[in-house]
């Protein structure tokens, strides 16, 4: 099954039943079934139910799949980036904070600061949490999950270097491109992520790489954290991506998921 969240294509906000059902203006949640598209009242998370209404796959503009109550990313987990990077190889699961403002959904623009130098990507597997989980096992850690997405963890690598936090260098507007849907039935334990740079090949890894697994993330987080409902978990990524140049399209595709694809363009 694929949840997404769109606004109709074209301007046309407020003059369907989709938006109706979701206020105008707002994306509004809907299922996705080869072209056509389903809208909910409702949401995955919290309950829905079809509106009766069907679209076309092209009469709407996909939105980043979901808005997290808390965006949740893993450190180092995957030994030939860690390599790259020149770091020491963690020894337990580490995992830290992205901002949402950095969301972008699946086609639009990544915008690279005046200033950044060395911008990178990051092709990463996305998990979506489904129901509040607080102190899993790792055998029941993978009922909490709803489904999966792609990430692109945009990273300019010198303020990643001077800026403790990785405030700017991490959470840019629009560094973090996510979606384009949200897949409840995908096989992640050996998915293959294939990252192209203007059509052409630049990395490509496995899920069953990781140092760390979902269930092991998943069930050590929630021994302190409790997760939610929307929360979100971005799993890491490997290889090396080259400096990126104004109109770079970076295509990040991971098997059953699909492909995310964004231009990076230079701010004017």
């Amino acid at each position: 099954m694929k949840w997404i969240r769109a606004r109709l294509a074209g301007g046309n906000e407020g003059q369907g039943g989709a938006d109706r059902a979701a206020g105008a203006a707002a994306p509004f949640h809907a299922l996705l079934d080869g072209d056509r598209v389903s809208p909910v009242r409702g949401d995955p998370f919290k309950g829905y139910e079809k509106t009766g209404e069907i679209l076309r796959l092209e009469d709407v503009r996909l939105d980043v799949p979901v808005i997290p109550p808390t965006f949740y990313c893993v450190g180092l987990n995957y030994t030939k980036h860690i390599a790259t990077e020149g770091l020491k190889i963690p020894d337990k699961p580490d995992v830290g904070y992205r901002a949402n403002n950095a969301l972008l959904a699946h086609g639009e623009d990544v915008v690279m600061p005046a200033d950044a130098t060395k911008v990178h990507y990051e092709g990463e597997l996305v998990v979506v949490i489904g129901k509040r989980a607080r102190n899993v096992s790792p055998a029941e850690a993978r009922a909490c999950v709803l489904g999966y997405t792609i990430g692109n963890d945009v990273s300019e690598r010198n303020w990643q270097k001077s800026d403790r936090t990785f405030w700017r260098a991490k959470n840019s507007d629009t560094f973090k491109p996510m979606g384009p849907w949200i897949e409840t039935d995908a096989d992640v334990d050996a998915m293959e992520t294939l990252v192209k740079v203007n059509g052409k090949e630049s990395t490509r890894f496995h899920t069953n790489d990781m140092l760390f697994g979902i269930d092991t993330f998943l069930s050590t987080m929630s021994r302190y954290l409790t997760l939610y409902p929307g929360d979100i978990l971005w799993m890491g990524t490997d290889g090396h991506s080259p400096d990126l140049a104004d109109g770079d399209v970076v295509e990040v595709s991971l098997t059953g998921l699909g492909t995310l694809r964004n231009r990076f363009v230079r701010a004017r």
